[in-house]
């Protein structure tokens, strides 16, 4: 009996995720673009794993195998190893899959589509829209794939098809489309605006005063409640965990604050919308890489999509923007193209901004801090902890968006690791 007990949690846990897979797969939007795919996984579904099996169908047990395998780290090698194991155990007319590739076609129809897109080497460009049909880079000359010493011709490049990098994007709209396809997930994104405690106090990011400002800005974008707002998160990471090793990956993450705080931190609601990888990290060139992500994000802003919403079981046009970003000061200088090395590094006191030079460590560190502290703060008149002196001045003030606008209109970006800044 204890194993029966101890049983029924995993089984009901597995039989509650296909309820929920078929019910969001089952929506009207998704049937009427992938009808073949939405049979095929309903016909899994319902077929037994062999003949008098109760417990599992074909889809649940590859469902459970596949959740073990991503939980623990199995290697495909060792998964299909299992699976070949397995198969052997229950009768032979079991509908138990062979191999790991197998076990992932029964489960492509619930994954979401990505994208392969091929990219200069030098990060000038994407082989994408006018420049799809190029075997060179239009502006540093690379070839496109990988040129081996014996293989230098352009017949010899394309056929070998091997590309020199390659970044992956997976597309936005349909994972928002799945998101409001289940009716409590569509609930949960309007949080923030019916069951947020609103008490003047800042508990939440819907508290802010960004978020009020925006609400006035565009009170007609905003009066619906189940329009987005994403925070947009990058930073650079090595992989294999070893400093030597000439690599390196840039996740770009999407997070939604319309979600309750519990809730927008957790894995199943973090979208990781692109990965950058490469041997050298993209620095200021990652706009090239980011123009298909920028893309969706300004059609949703603009236009928006039309999706089917399955708490109220009606569609709506759903819109979206950047709420605001996270990343380290070195990521936030890729991101922004503001320089943060130098004297001169602080965005918000800029050509104001305190340093002194070490003598012979030639490093340069940044100093009275404690002008952004309030006025009646007493790290303010401390002396002997900081640099012998108190400080009274004020902070200084952030530019107005129609200065900074002046200042960058005449700049003239040239993206690729072999080219000039030319900055006017």
């Amino acid at each position: 009996m204890a194993t029966v007990s101890q049983a029924e949690p995993v089984n009901e846990y597995i039989r509650n995720c296909i309820e929920d897979m078929i019910h969001d797969l089952g929506q009207k939007g998704f049937q009427q673009v992938h009808a073949p795919l939405y049979g095929k996984i309903e016909i899994d579904s319902n077929k037994t794993l062999y003949s008098g099996c109760t417990s599992f169908t074909r889809l649940s047990v590859v469902l459970a195998l596949v959740n073990l395998k991503a939980r623990f780290g199995w290697s495909d090698k060792s998964f299909t190893e299992l699976l070949m194991l397995l198969k052997k155990i229950p009768p032979q007319d079991n509908m138990l899959s062979k191999n790991h590739y197998e076990a992932k076609n029964i489960l492509c129809p619930v994954g979401m589509e990505y994208q392969k897109i091929h990219a200069c080497s030098n990060d000038c460009i994407l082989y994408r829209n006018e420049f799809a049909k190029m075997h060179c880079c239009p502006t540093c000359g690379v070839s496109w794939y990988r040129v081996n010493d014996r293989e230098c011709s352009i017949d010899a490049i394309a056929n070998n098809r091997h590309p020199a990098k390659v970044c992956w994007y997976l597309p936005i709209k349909p994972r928002f489309k799945r998101l409001f396809a289940n009716g409590d997930d569509a609930k949960n994104l309007t949080w923030h605006a019916k069951s947020r405690k609103s008490d003047g106090f800042l508990r939440y990011s819907a508290d802010s005063l960004q978020w009020k400002a925006i609400n006035c800005l565009y009170p007609d974008l905003w009066d619906e409640p189940r329009n987005l707002r994403l925070d947009l998160a990058l930073d650079g990471l090595n992989p294999f965990g070893n400093l030597s090793t000439n690599h390196s990956s840039w996740p770009i993450l999407l997070f939604i604050y319309n979600l309750p705080p519990w809730l927008c931190t957790k894995r199943k609601f973090i979208m990781l919308s692109m990965m950058i990888a490469g041997p050298r990290q993209p620095g200021n060139d990652i706009d090239v890489h980011l123009s298909s992500l920028i893309e969706d994000l300004r059609k949703l802003w603009e236009e928006g999509v039309d999706v089917w919403d399955g708490n109220l079981h009606k569609a709506f046009k759903l819109r979206a923007m950047v709420f605001c970003t996270i990343n380290d000061f070195l990521a936030y200088g890729n991101l922004s193209g503001y320089s943060v090395k130098g004297h001169h590094a602080c965005p918000i006191c800029e050509k104001n901004t305190s340093f002194i030079q070490l003598k012979h460590g030639k490093k340069t560190l940044y100093t009275r801090h404690r002008r952004f502290l309030k006025h009646y703060h007493p790290y303010r008149r401390l002396k002997k902890a900081f640099n012998g002196s108190q400080e009274n001045d004020a902070a200084p003030s952030p530019l107005p968006g129609k200065q900074v606008y002046d200042q960058i209109k005449d700049i003239v970006n040239m993206f690729g690791k072999t080219q000039k800044k030319n900055i006017i």
